[in-house]
């Protein structure tokens, strides 16, 4: 006998020959090891049998165990249940006592059943297939899954024998016989088998009436039951139950017309539970049934079938060979061309194709002749988004590395359609059309002038996006770039020495001013101190202390350019040049871009005359490239920055290493440079925007140790690295070295020691990747028919928010009952704080008992905000205060950041962050960034430093609108109320202009007053239908004025050198604060009510220069920030709240 063989023992006894073929089967086992292990044994030179260990046996009983002695029954009774079951089930069921149900039914009449086992629509056919529906369900049911798998679906014989093994357990068990198999089989014959003696039941019950008088067959119900039980399942809506017992029938009523409408919609139903439904259909053996329906043609199952496998390959891709083999795509295309299909459907058809071609190249070839690039095409305009979305990932899927693909798509112009994407509403839609052109430009076929010159009009395009308001977007942006930086890789060699030549020769003028920063005075409008915005005011410290850097465990700085090594102190460390160049001289032995490089080049390229330094090339494609990706780099976003450093670093290491002769160094001359110097040999970690350091990176500079070389071996064209102490950025030990905590960049490529080229080598590849497409597909994996957690009355989310709004309508209550009482006084202080940093804007929640303090660094109520050293926060906003809040933060650079969990300091988490103006002017007295929020509409309008004032719609991430402001000063407040439509901002020339969003950028400048002869402090627009504007100035005039008159209507005089205001929304009260140390609160007419010189309690302690202040927006609360880092709360009185 060969193995792996099927042994049926019908005999007495039988048992024992099951233990004694183990047994055989063991020892020929070892024998084998034994020759395998040593081939001079004896048992070597014998030909070897095949192994056992894989034969099945079914036996009729155990050890001791007789066979039955009935001469109604075969003396073969246990061979004839496994080759003839239908035959012997129902002999046997004639033999039951409750067979005298069924009168009329004799063993004559049951050889008499009318009808073929093949055919389904005849009683013979039908209990032969619900014979196999019931058993393949009881051994799904009943055996661990790998065993089913193994016995049930790898072979159809052996599937077969067993079905009827289960048959066989339960009559021989009547005849007091156990069956007994190998590999062991749990006991299946007390299971609900009830179901099959009801179908035998039905089935005799007709039989001698369609014998005798030839009446018609009456199918039996028990499918239809069945699929009732299921479906019964599927309504009880609880997510942690057994799997439904049903399964393996809905799968068997698929072959039946009859029923096949209603079990698909079960099976699609159950697939939407979610991947663990998908998985459990798939155990079952669903997969060659739903293949083979693809094959018919009935237009009603179109929606059922696409929906399922839409379910199937979200869960499972490796389907993709088998649909390609069998033509399964086709009934794919032909779903997505007809147009009468709805958009839901084409999109789950499109989703399928684009898993079809998804790195599979028959799959491509396949979908490329039935015309997929013409279909997607068009329908890039459909009205609904996750179509376009799939769409365009799709067509970007289909060309990447499939260069016929390509130009089939640039035959039909697909490029160019595809850029009415990159402006979408949608975010997730721009963000596939940025992939589908990364593929497109990506292919690494042979290069031709056309297609250099698409490819040059592409990176043109994506270029327009490197402000979007998507972080999403922007990565898409990165890696698409990316593609475009392989394939033209010598050419942006050049470039990226270009520009690194030029930041070496560009210095920035020293700062006017280099005070510690405890002297600067943060006050947002405090006209004394010019702010530091030059590159080298944070050189290298910034280097250790962001988030985003690459390499920021040692800063490669060099000093010694030309001469010897340079002197350096902490006091020079902001007026030295070149330490901010970190890139060095040709002779560094690692060539990699810091932050500040990067950040400088950026600036260079902005601000110096690059058109006569960089020559020819200065407006090529490829300095333009290189320029939004040394913008990207500095993105706030730490993801996209990371991505983006990765690029920069992989092309001027590769620029830098062709650019000059390999040289050999004698590895001592390292290690023996003074500490206090840091010299030539800055050592690189090779840190792709990874995980923190090693410990031993960042020990050495605290303890002075000079870490030894590791002892491999070196390729002999490079020496071992020795990181020297002087090659770290000096006095970094003063900063932890930890990585920052939102910080979740990729991977780190390389480990601590990688020195080798080849480190450098994979910082980009062609494989670089966002995983938008496995992210857009988890979509189809999840449930699409369940409610919304939010819309479930009884879920714990719905609850929470009943409980928010509940107790923001007491908080508006309580607090209105205070307001309209009037407010006589505020000047109880009942909260004092000494912050880490001098306040330079705070803000209340809402409703929560929470305020967040912006700082005059990046420090926001003790967790890091992210931004750069040399920005600071002068603006932040509650999003959503009345439900699960967010907080946006606003820099002097123009970014914007939204953090959400704020108030963990543990880990609060970057929600999204984008550049929100570009171009901020640097100016030595600079507004910085100045936002106000509209709640109902989701707009964000944003200026300061710019000429424009800015709206944002955050629900799209994009930018809505640019209302040119007329003046040339900045923006210093703005204030807008969305029933009216109205902007009111106040400027640095003392002008407050009102705008109206809804004309055009010509005429939306409605009013413009200059009544204030100074810088504007605040300007307010009250929030009613009639609302006034309130604006205040520096010099303390307060003026009131109607939008539709051209003067104000009330003049208010109060102290001179305001450094801060704010207005109540509710109360009528506003309050100055002023350099000369104190805070007066007025109430609407002008009456001082509260004076606050003194912080109580605090050895009457006199209050600092006032740096910030805000009210509550319900409560008559007052939060102010001085100049000596303390942060107090006055209220009306103590047992407010």
């Amino acid at each position: 006998m060969g193995s792996p063989s099927i042994f049926v023992y019908d005999c007495s006894n039988a048992g024992i020959i099951v233990k004694s073929f183990k047994q055989f089967a063991l020892q020929r086992e070892q024998e084998l090891e034994v020759a395998a292990i040593n081939p001079s044994h004896p048992l070597a030179q014998m030909p070897l049998p095949p192994s056992m260990k894989n034969c099945i046996q079914l036996a009729a009983c155990e050890a001791n165990e007789l066979l039955p002695m009935n001469p109604d029954l075969p003396a073969d009774l246990f061979t004839s249940c496994l080759t003839t079951p239908i035959k012997i089930a129902l002999r046997w069921f004639c033999m039951q006592k409750s067979a005298k149900l069924v009168p009329g039914v004799t063993l004559d009449l049951i050889e008499k059943i009318p009808g073929r086992l093949n055919d389904r629509r005849t009683p013979l056919g039908e209990l032969n297939w619900i014979f196999t529906a019931i058993t393949d369900t009881i051994a799904w049911n009943v055996l661990p899954r790998d065993l089913f798998q193994k016995l049930f679906r790898q072979d159809l014989l052996v599937a077969s024998l067993f079905r009827n093994f289960l048959l066989a357990e339960r009559i021989m068990r009547s005849y007091n016989c156990t069956p007994v198999s190998s590999p062991r089989l749990p006991p299946t014959y007390m299971h609900a088998m009830q179901a099959w003696d009801l179908a035998v039941d039905i089935c005799l019950s007709q039989l001698p009436t369609i014998i005798e008088e030839g009446t018609a067959f009456r199918h039996s119900p028990f499918f239809a039951e069945q699929l009732t039980a299921f479906q019964v399942w599927l309504t009880m809506g609880v997510e942690n139950r057994n799997p439904p017992e049903q399964l393996p029938i809905v799968l068997q009523v698929l072959l039946s017309q009859v029923h096949r409408l209603r079990a698909l919609d079960l099976l699609g139903r159950f697939l939407d539970l979610g991947p663990w439904a998908v998985s459990l259909a798939l155990s079952v053996g669903i997969f060659p049934y739903v293949l083979k329906l693809l094959q018919s043609s009935a237009r009603e199952l179109r929606p059922l079938l696409v929906f399922i496998w839409a379910k199937i390959l979200a869960v499972d891709s490796s389907c993709q060979a088998d649909l390609v083999k069998d033509n399964g795509h086709k009934y794919f295309l032909s779903v997505l061309a007809d147009s009468y299909m709805p958009a839901e459907h084409r999109t789950m058809a499109v989703f399928i194709l684009a898993v079809i071609v998804n790195s599979y190249n028959t799959g491509q070839e396949a979908c490329l002749q039935g015309n997929l690039i013409a279909n997607c095409l068009e329908q890039l305009s459909d009205p609904h988004p996750l179509l376009r979305q799939w769409v365009a990932i799709c067509l970007g899927r289909i060309w990447q590395n499939f260069d016929p693909a390509r130009w089939c798509g640039v035959r039909d112009s697909a490029h160019e359609k595809l850029y009415t994407l990159l402006s979408d509403p949608i975010p997730e839609v721009r963000c596939a059309a940025v992939f589908a052109l990364g593929t497109f430009v990506g292919n690494s076929a042979e290069r031709t002038d056309h297609s250099t010159t698409i490819d040059h009009n592409v990176a043109m395009m994506l270029a327009q996006l490197i402000n979007d308001g998507s972080p999403v977007v922007r990565k898409e942006l990165v890696v698409a770039l990316s593609h475009l930086v392989v394939q033209y890789e010598s050419n942006f060699c050049t470039v990226a020495l270009q520009f690194i030549e030029e930041e070496k020769n560009y210095t920035v003028p020293s700062p006017a001013n280099t005070a510690e920063s405890g002297n600067l005075t943060p006050v947002r409008d405090s006209p004394a101190i010019p702010r530091l915005r030059s590159v080298n005011s944070y050189t290298n410290i910034r280097a250790v202390t962001t988030a985003r850097n690459l390499n920021k465990s040692l800063q490669n700085l060099n000093l010694s350019e030309e001469g010897g090594p340079a002197a350096f102190s902490p006091g020079n460390l902001s007026t030295s040049s070149s330490a901010s160049s970190t890139l060095g001289s040709p002779d560094n032995d690692e060539y990699i871009l810091s932050f500040e490089t990067i950040d400088k080049m950026r600036r260079v390229s902005s601000y110096s005359s690059l058109n006569s330094l960089i020559g020819v090339s200065f407006n090529s494609v490829y300095t333009q490239i290189w320029r939004v990706l040394l913008h990207l780099a500095a993105d706030p976003f730490p993801e996209v920055s990371d991505l983006a450093m990765k690029v920069l670093n992989s092309i001027a290491y590769k620029a830098t290493m062709n650019a000059r002769p390999q040289r050999i160094l004698d590895s001592g001359s390292l290690t023996q440079s003074a500490p206090a110097s840091p010299t030539s040999k800055g050592t690189h970690i090779h840190q792709a925007g990874g995980s923190p350091p090693m410990p031993s990176a960042s020990s050495s500079s605290l303890t002075n140790e000079v870490p030894k070389p590791p002892a491999r071996e070196q390729p002999a064209s490079r020496p071992p690295y020795t990181p020297t102490l002087g090659g770290q950025a000096p006095h970094s030990h003063q900063f932890p070295r930890t990585r920052k905590m939102f910080d979740k960049g990729p991977e780190q490529v390389k480990g601590d020691d990688g020195d080798e080229p080849g480190g450098h080598r994979n910082y980009i590849s062609p494989a670089l990747q966002t995983g938008l497409c496995d992210w857009s597909a988890k979509y189809f994996a999840q449930p699409v028919m369940k409610i919304p957690e939010e819309h479930d009355l009884e879920s714990q989310v719905r609850m929470e928010r009943q409980w928010r709004f509940l107790r923001n309508a007491r908080v508006r209550r309580q607090s209105r009952s205070i307001t309209q009482r009037g407010v006589s006084r505020l000047d109880d202080q009942i909260f004092i704080n000494r912050n880490p940093g001098v306040p330079s804007v705070v803000k209340f929640h809402p409703f929560n008992t929470c305020i967040a303090v912006g700082s005059n660094y990046d420090l926001l109520d003790y967790f890091y905000n992210g931004n750069p050293r040399y920005t600071r926060i002068t603006a932040m906003e509650y999003l959503n205060g009345h439900d699960c809040s967010l907080l946006l933060t606003a820099t002097d650079d123009g970014a914007l950041r939204i953090w959400k969990n704020f108030a963990d300091q543990k880990n609060p988490e970057m929600v999204t962050a984008w550049q929100g103006l570009s171009d901020m002017l640097p100016t030595t007295r600079g507004a910085g960034m100045v936002v106000d929020w509209e709640q109902e509409t989701g707009l964000l309008m944003t200026s300061g430093d710019v000429r424009v004032i800015r709206i944002w719609d955050t629900d799209r991430e994009m930018k809505v609108q640019d209302i040119p402001t007329g003046a040339d000063s900045c923006v210093t407040s703005l204030s807008c109320d969305s029933q009216r439509s109205l902007i009111v901002a106040g400027l640095g020339d003392g002008s407050v202009r009102v705008f109206d969003r809804r004309m055009g950028p010509n005429e939306c400048r409605v009013m413009t007053y200059r009544e204030h002869g100074a810088w504007v402090i605040k300007a307010h627009l009250q929030k009613e239908a009639d609302g006034h504007i309130i604006s205040v100035s520096v010099n303390g005039d307060v003026r009131f004025f109607e939008p539709r008159t051209p003067d104000s209507i009330n003049v208010l005089q109060t102290v001179k050198g305001l450094t801060a205001l704010d207005i109540h929304p509710q109360a009528n009260l506003f309050a100055c604060g002023s350099m000369n140390q104190f805070i007066a609160v007025y109430n609407a007419n002008g009456d001082v009510i509260s004076n606050i010189k003194y912080y109580d309690g605090f050895m009457g302690q006199r209050i600092g220069a006032i740096s910030c202040l805000a009210f509550h927006p319900y409560w008559p609360h007052l939060a102010v920030g001085s100049n000596d880092y303390y942060m107090s709360i006055y209220s009306a009185e103590k047992r407010l709240r």
